[in-house]
Order: C-alpha cells, then sequence, then structure tokens
C-alpha cells in the first residue's frame, strides 16, 4: 500500500480524474500492467515456497525475489509519482512522449532485450533473502495501486511534470516516462523469472 503520508496525495489526484475516457497512454498502461499481473499468476500462482526460493545459482535471483523486486519497486515508485502530481493543473495529454535520457535509459537498463545491461538493483529495491508465498499477492495488489495512480494521473501533463527519482536522487524523469519504466521493468524480471522456470533443474512438485 502507499505509505500514509500518501495517502491524502493519492485521492485529490484521483478525484481530478474526468469521467469522460481515459487518454490512450493510459489505457495502453494500464494494459500492459493487466498484462504483467496475468504473467506472474502464471509463474508464481500455487508454487510452494521451496519453489519460490529456488535458484539455479547463488548469483541468480529466484522467482519469489523477482516479484518481490517488484513489488518493493512500486512501493518505492508510486508515492515519488502521487507527490509530483499533488497541487499541478488538470491538462491531459494522449501519449507519452520521453526525452531523450528517459528513452536512452529505458533503452539500456529497462527494455527486456538482449542488448539492456544488467545493474546492481539500488538497496531499496533489493529483494528479501526467503521469500513467502504472499509475494505474488503483495505483488498483484501493488499493481492495483499502480492501475488507479495510472487513472488519476491520466488528468494531467505527464509529458511535462517531472518527478523525484527515489531511486537515482540527480535524475528527475517526467512522469510519463516513470510510467513507461514502470510496466517494462516488471516485464524484464517477469520475463527473467519465466527463465528460471524453465531451467530443467527447477523443482518439480509430484
Amino acid at each position: 500500500m502507499l505509505p500514509e503520508n500518501c495517502t491524502a496525495v493519492y485521492a485529490r489526484i484521483v478525484a481530478l480524474r474526468t469521467d469522460s475516457g481515459l487518454p490512450a497512454w493510459s489505457v495502453q498502461v494500464i494494459d500492459e500492467l493487466d498484462a504483467n499481473d496475468r504473467h506472474a499468476t502464471d509463474l508464481a500462482g500455487g508454487l510452494s515456497a521451496e519453489q519460490l526460493n529456488w535458484k539455479p545459482t547463488e548469483s541468480v535471483w529466484s522467482v519469489g525475489q523477482c516479484l518481490h523486486h517488484l513489488y518493493v519497486t512500486n512501493e518505492v515508485y508510486l508515492p515519488a509519482i502521487a507527490n509530483a502530481l499533488d497541487g499541478r493543473a488538470p491538462s491531459p495529454v494522449q501519449d507519452i512522449t520521453p526525452g531523450w535520457l528517459g528513452r536512452w535509459f529505458i533503452r539500456t537498463y529497462i527494455e527486456p532485450s538482449p542488448r539492456s545491461k544488467r545493474a546492481r538493483a539500488p538497496a531499496k529495491i533489493t529483494p528479501a533473502q526467503q521469500i513467502d508465498s504472499s509475494v505474488l499477492e503483495r505483488f498483484l495488489r501493488s499493481n492495483d495501486i499502480a492501475r488507479a495512480l495510472v487513472r488519476g494521473a491520466a488528468a494531467y501533463d505527464v509529458n511535462r511534470i517531472r518527478f523525484k527519482n527515489p531511486l537515482i536522487p540527480l535524475v528527475r524523469f517526467t512522469v510519463g516516462t516513470g510510467m513507461e519504466i514502470l510496466w517494462q521493468h516488471q516485464r524484464r524480471h517477469l520475463l527473467q523469472a519465466e527463465r528460471i522456470r524453465q531451467t530443467t533443474t527447477f523443482p518439480r512438485q509430484d
């Protein structure tokens, strides 16, 4: 859930949402989050604690750690975006248009592509060593909050408003870029979790 100090901010943002329909960018982001939810459920639904925590090598995350990483990323990222929107005048746009820095960052570190570079996760979003069976539910619940925030952000010019990046303090992405990072980052790590499940030595249930 969003921290308590962000609850009032979040409520004001959602209240500004119009009922005349969502812009194209927000529909796409919601669709992508929905797809990520389905992928996560297919991957982790019904897994035992042993399976969630199994790793092919010590240097690789488990399926559970991939989901925990995404869940805590939502917890850190969403309040920062909500705070940036607070008090802004509504001015909706149809499409997200990241600047050159945002495009480079997504292409280099976020896209689920062989060209993307691997980088150590910041301490704030490093997953725990042992993951319990509630991790899937927590991830799905955090994406419910993400979708609601997307709907609220639809009232704003997400290509002009920048948020204080909680993971890279010197970089301020636009809210639109942050939304693109959010779902593409999830897709990247869900594909990572899929590769783990497809490993021939992954423990199978009888």
